[in-house]
């Protein structure tokens, strides 16, 4: 029996950064045809000249079939899918430039993970805000180090969407061998613990530059998934997703692995540097950062305690020390582990 044909679609990266880099070659090896708009001319000028991302993915070659341009409706005009694949703090912006080119035939995902500060939206939000509720919107999630996927290492992934024909339909467009995507109709609880994740993986990288070892990271992630469920499900996401590959999984990788800006960022701090200098010796962007305040706003609207983000925030504002960090949260009062279930409900 012949095997049918796969479509092949146009698909526009909106980002020339590390993870819109690697979908793009994601992409491209699946045989859609591939965009990349940057902002920056000079950036997108020397990838298209070295055929390399070396500001944000060195060392990976960028195939001369991805074709790449900072003219904005260029990229757009034949899209059929559209990736904003941009950090939180400009998703706005760069939905703004998108809008005079939305069509209704575009699909557009959002791969961002990250919390509006100004408004408390998750990205799909700031999507509707500024294209329109009309538009179909998928979010991918899970542990995907952008290192890694470009270099093909198997990993698993998660479509979400208020219309989950769209989510199993990116599903099928960005599956491959090496790329695993789930479905989950949980759009609060996968944009929540993807954002949310990147301020707990900062702390996890405080631990690892005071050398306090295994134990006491393994400590902070555990609490940190209690921490990010709490608040997730006072905001009407299932408890479960937390326990799946957009909550404990991207958890997991970000706290771990040595490509996670978050974490690299926390063993910085750990090791004596200020914010304000890491952040100026790179344009890599550390969500967790630029999320930790709309996280604490939001702990307190829906009344829920956040005490490694609270602690950690006094760290990165220069309060408290990186050792007063894990000494606070250490000293807490004694309680029963399952004390915050029945925030969960039946579970």
């Amino acid at each position: 029996m012949k095997r049918k044909k796969a479509k092949i679609y146009n698909i526009t990266i909106m980002g020339d950064g590390g993870w819109g880099t690697a979908l793009s070659l994601v992409l491209n090896e699946k045989g859609h045809k591939v965009t990349i708009w940057g902002a920056f001319r000079e950036n997108i000028k020397k990838i298209k000249q070295t055929r390399e991302n070396s500001v944000f993915l060195p060392g990976v070659y960028v195939p001369e079939s991805i074709f790449l341009t900072a003219n904005i409706k260029r990229a757009l005009l034949h899209a059929d899918i559209v990736v904003i694949a941009v950090p939180s703090h400009v998703f706005r912006k760069v939905c703004r430039r998108y809008k005079p080119f939305y069509k209704e035939r575009h699909v557009i995902v959002s791969v961002a993970k990250g919390l509006e500060n100004k408004t408390l939206m998750r990205m799909s939000e700031v999507i509707e805000d500024t294209i329109g509720f009309h538009a179909d919107i998928v979010v991918l999630s899970g542990p995907s180090h952008a290192e890694e996927v470009a270099r093909s290492l198997p990993t698993a992934i998660v479509s979400s969407s208020k219309n989950m024909k769209k989510a199993k339909f990116i599903e099928d467009v960005f599956t491959t061998q090496k790329l695993k995507v789930y479905t989950n109709p949980d759009l609060i609880g996968v944009e929540l613990g993807g954002s949310l994740k990147n301020i707990i993986a900062i702390a996890a990288g405080i631990v690892d530059g005071l050398e306090l070892g295994a134990n006491t990271k393994a400590a902070v992630l555990t609490r940190g998934i209690v921490e990010i469920s709490r608040l997730g499900v006072r905001m009407g996401a299932n408890p479960m997703t937390f326990s799946g590959l957009s909550g404990i999984g991207d958890l997991i990788t970000t706290g771990l692995s040595p490509f996670s800006r978050n974490r690299t960022l926390g063993e910085r701090i750990g090791k004596g540097e200020t914010l304000s200098s890491i952040i100026s010796s790179t344009p890599k962007v550390a969500e967790g950062v630029n999320t930790i305040k709309a996280a604490l706003r939001l702990a307190k609207k829906y009344h829920v305690s956040l005490p490694i983000t609270e602690e950690l925030y006094k760290v990165l504002m220069g309060k408290d020390s990186p050792k007063k960090l894990v000494s606070n949260i250490f000293s807490r009062d004694i309680t029963s582990e399952l004390d915050w279930l029945p925030f969960v409900g039946a579970i």
